[in-house]
């Protein structure tokens, strides 16, 4: 299964406004730091992510990809 949404976790300063924005509650803070010294967000559980997009809008750094399945 391909990521429904993605983080570049290298760039990410962990404000957590995406975490607060998601409805499904699936977004996280990673245990590890990052080389800046942040914990990235990340998801616990990609096939619970409906592809809002809310997580991408909150996002001040631009980190976040959201996918959505194409119509068939």
């Amino acid at each position: 299964m391909e990521k429904r949404v993605s983080f570049a976790a290298e760039r990410c300063k962990g404000c957590e406004l995406c975490r607060a924005s998601c409805p499904k509650g699936i977004i996280v803070m990673a245990e590890q730091l990052n080389a800046m010294g942040f914990h990235p967000a990340t998801v616990l559980a990609q096939e619970q992510c409906i592809s809002c997009g809310n997580c991408y809008r909150m996002c001040p750094d631009t980190v976040i990809t959201v996918r959505k399945e194409a119509k068939k």
